[in-house]
């Protein structure tokens, strides 16, 4: 082999596994046909789109279409009571879909819960969609591991998620490694460099950044509206989303005249539990009348104290069954639930929440448990402005102007983000812009 060959085999190459599409039904949207065929023709894809952009619908034509290619089997894997919202949605677009939780296989599109996914034969499939797919870093080594091994052996892989990286980039390997594209060390090895110190802490390098995210381009779609592909947007605008700062005096006794900062975790979580009382009190005092609310807490002494002072209010906790906690997210979808209280980790992922405009936060530090869970309510199809309560005491104020930073980081990242991948998913598509005339100065 002499050196220009062993360069080839170095390039990134965009390998094709897929089929032309079988069937592309009308009722998708313009931008959603492109989208889905495109995924199918590459046979392994991710679809990085924002909240409400109809990624279910989505996932479904490509599944029912790898069916038609191949006469066999398609498992939607979702998280918790998302499983119940794709039947829904299925019915909805005249698709034959049947949720399963015990291994038995339907003949077609088979929809089940992560936590469901150790009943199942990876060989019973011939392609697996994984919903809201970013939830795989918050499972643990074992469980994570388990999900890709599982996939490893279905030829058909499609990944579908809001925030593949709400935080650090980096975590896009662990979406390649799925795909059985490039495992995330050899992806950071390839194209980030190591700090040193901090070994969570790695850097895009600098030359090598066009190339990477001309990589992911080969694999993935990211998109926050349809005009990131050329498209109109048409319906497809968001309401305003409003914050408002609540802040409660602590109880916290010390003898100067500016209260002190709650510094470190330890003295944050006291402070959250010596406030318990009167944070919960202020939500309580928030919720509207006649009107659904979602309230997210952090503890389960939040949770109980809330459900108990605030009339109509039913929580979703960790102690409950999956089957209440669905039958409850469920019932909050439906309306039969006005209030409902949880956690962003119990509920925070994949729900279709656009009836509900009032949510209260108690802030954390985790970006992505707060984008997830406020984007519940906050998501294309919302008709009315959405209202988002911080509640938190003065010695807390530095973990809400934290998570705010972070909310606006996040938004200027994504945006980076579509903005490096635009170059790659527009270049193979005619784009028609509107030409304007334009009057050339007498000097010129």
């Amino acid at each position: 082999m002499n050196y220009k060959k062993f360069l080839n085999t170095k390039k990134i190459k965009n390998n094709t596994n897929g089929f032309n599409p079988l069937w592309i039904p009308d009722f998708l949207y313009d931008f959603q046909k492109e989208l889905v065929e495109w995924s199918i023709r590459k046979g392994k894809a991710a679809l990085f789109e924002d909240c409400g952009l109809g990624k279910t619908p989505q996932q479904l034509v490509w599944a029912q279409n790898i069916i038609k290619k191949t006469n066999g089997n398609v498992l939607i894997v979702t998280p918790l009571a998302v499983s119940q919202q794709t039947i829904r949605e299925a019915e909805k677009f005249g698709l034959e879909a049947k949720r399963t939780q015990t291994g038995i296989i339907h003949k077609g599109i088979n929809v089940t819960n992560y936590e469901r996914l150790e009943h199942f034969n990876s060989n019973d499939f011939d392609g697996i969609v994984c919903d809201e797919s970013s939830i795989l870093k918050n499972f643990d080594g074992k469980t994570c591991k388990h999900i890709i091994d599982f996939m490893n052996s279905i030829k058909y892989r499609l990944l579908c998620t809001a925030t593949p990286a709400p935080n650090d980039f980096v975590e896009l390997g662990t979406s390649s490694e799925a795909l059985g594209l490039m495992t995330r060390k050899q992806m950071l090895g390839m194209f980030f460099t190591h700090d040193g110190k901090n070994n969570n802490q790695w850097n895009l390098k600098g030359h090598a950044k066009k190339r990477f995210w001309q990589w992911v381009s080969t694999w993935a779609r990211s998109i926050r509206k349809p005009s990131d592909l050329g498209f109109k947007n048409n319906n497809f605008i968001l309401p305003s989303l409003n914050f408002h700062k609540h802040i409660i005096k602590s109880n916290y006794k010390e003898n100067v005249l500016i209260p002190s900062q709650a510094v470190g975790l330890n003295e944050q979580r006291a402070e959250k539990r010596r406030t318990l009382l009167l944070r919960c009190k202020k939500v309580a005092s928030l919720v509207p009348k006649n009107e659904s609310c979602l309230i997210w807490c952090h503890l389960n002494d939040e949770g109980n104290l809330l459900e108990k002072i605030i009339p109509e209010a039913v929580q979703v906790s960790g102690k409950d069954s999956n089957e209440s906690k669905e039958n409850k997210m469920t019932g909050f979808s439906k309306g039969d639930i006005r209030i409902l209280i949880t956690k962003p980790k119990i509920g925070g992922f994949g729900m279709n929440w656009q009836h509900c405009s009032t949510m209260m936060f108690f802030p954390s530090h985790s970006h992505e448990q707060f984008y997830q869970a406020s984007r519940r309510c906050w998501r294309f199809g919302q008709k009315k402005e959405v209202n988002c309560h911080l509640i938190a005491s003065n010695r807390e104020s530095i973990v809400m102007h934290n998570m705010l930073r972070k909310e606006q980081q996040a938004i200027e990242m994504y945006n980076g983000i579509i903005r490096e991948m635009s170059e790659f998913q527009l270049n193979k598509r005619k784009i028609n812009f509107k030409m304007k005339k334009v009057r050339i100065p007498k000097w010129l």
